[in-house]
């Protein structure tokens, strides 16, 4: 198993934690040096929160870090991140993302990529399915996780 499916596994493992306790099953890990070093998941619906989305949940996770850190990181997502995740990437020029899938919901990529983040597409078969199911079991949810 290469470093890149060992890390998307991790950030998989974060989606389930988040699916069985109730939440939206997407999942988050940073690493840097070839070690994680923070984990999340989208905990909107267990926290009541606005903001607690998998990438923001995870870089909380993290703890402070030095720009020098951030500018060694990899964030892995499940799932294409939001315009505000993006931000957060962008604020702490993390130079690197690798995607789960972006097929169920694809964010700014474009953008990010634009604005010199290197973007690594996995298309997870794994990730969609479980997002797929997700959404058929809890439409209501999900549109309101992805602001609609």
């Amino acid at each position: 198993m290469s470093s890149v499916d060992a890390f998307l596994e991790a950030a998989i493992e974060q989606a389930e934690i988040g699916w069985r306790a109730g939440g939206i099953p997407i999942g988050s890990v940073l690493v840097i040096d070839d070690k994680i070093v923070g984990r999340g998941h989208n905990k909107r619906v267990q926290q009541g929160s606005a903001v607690l989305h998998a990438e923001m949940d995870c870089l909380e996770n993290s703890g402070r870090l030095s720009a020098a850190h951030y500018q060694r990181a990899t964030l892995y997502s499940t799932l294409s991140p939001c315009d505000m995740c993006t931000g957060a990437i962008l604020l702490y020029k993390i130079p690197r993302l690798v995607v789960g899938e972006n097929r169920t919901f694809k964010g700014p990529e474009q953008y990010i990529q634009k604005r010199g983040v290197q973007v690594k597409l996995i298309d997870s078969d794994r990730c969609y399915e479980m997002m797929q199911k997700f959404i058929a079991q809890n439409p209501a949810l999900w549109n309101e996780d992805i602001g609609v």
